[in-house]
């Protein structure tokens, strides 16, 4: 498979789905580990199972059901993806970024990313909900950017700026969501990291000692992505166990996905919020 996508792929596959489909979604989410179940709230649903897509990356993992779930959700028309693909998984970076490259053929503005995230700032618990004000692009930093290669100049320049990667709207009508609602919303800074395996406590420290709150192995590639195009992007993480600065504790995915339980309420909750107070894009 080659390592490049190119405009042709990507609109094939915007076009499989857009031939499945009656509506015209204008809102992209995507859920992570354990956190599937927000799908659920969606209404009129058509589903179309990642299996079914041409070259579209397939999640093995437990907790990424692996569908897409297109319908309406508090009066907007929403793509979710149900899981996602992570590097990890043996994917080249750009095919990690391709769902998202999907979306902004489908017309996609604005996109939601979620993930499951261990704690570094030692005052998170798990169960909490992290607004995430900006990232820390590790993989980016080592080579494994999902621009590099040919630039999609339909999508967006070479260059593309990151300063504002999480939409500063999006973010404020968050946080006045969560105060209406009152749910604890967290901010920070969150940072992939490639995985599979979980950090060392020197890692955790490491992170901590340069300013970063959350650690995951997704999000930062989709991210990046969605900005090339200039799309709006707010990005969430559910807190799925405490920070390990000392290794006095063992971190299992498990535990992840039981923190799931503990996070959906509110995220769906938080989620409502903000897509009732964006203009509704038919």
């Amino acid at each position: 498979m080659d390592e490049f996508l190119t405009l042709s792929q990507i609109d094939q596959l915007a076009e499989h789905i857009r031939s499945r489909i009656s509506i015209r979604p204008s809102i992209g989410i995507i859920l992570g580990s354990g956190l599937g179940s927000l799908a659920d709230s969606v209404s009129q649903a058509s589903v179309i199972p990642y299996q079914d897509l041409p070259s579209w990356p397939v999640s093995t993992i437990e907790g990424h059901q692996g569908r897409l779930v297109i319908g309406e959700f508090e009066g907007q028309d929403v793509l979710v993806m149900q899981g996602r693909a992570h590097y990890y998984e043996g994917y080249s970076i750009s095919r990690i970024g391709l769902p998202v490259r999907v979306m902004q053929r489908l017309g996609i503005k604005t996109l939601f990313v979620t993930n499951a995230a261990g704690a570094i700032n030692p005052a998170f618990s798990p169960g909490d909900l992290m607004l995430i004000t900006d990232h820390l692009n590790l993989l980016g930093m080592a080579g494994l950017n999902p621009l590099r290669g040919p630039n999609l100049d339909q999508l967006g320049p070479r260059f593309p700026d990151m300063s504002r990667a999480y939409d500063p709207a999006l973010c404020e009508t968050a946080r006045q969501v969560a105060r209406e609602k009152n749910i604890q919303l967290r901010e920070g800074v969150y940072v992939c990291l490639a995985g599979p395996s979980f950090e060392t406590p020197a890692d955790l420290r490491f992170l901590h000692a340069v300013g970063v709150d959350a650690v995951g192995m997704s999000t930062v590639p989709e991210v990046t992505v969605a900005r090339h195009a200039g799309q709006r992007v707010m990005g969430i993480s559910g807190i799925s166990n405490k920070a390990n600065l000392d290794g006095s504790t063992i971190t299992t995915h498990q535990e992840v996905i039981e923190a799931g339980r503990v996070i959906v309420p509110k995220l769906i909750t938080l989620i409502k919020g903000v897509l009732r107070r964006l203009p509704l894009e038919k």
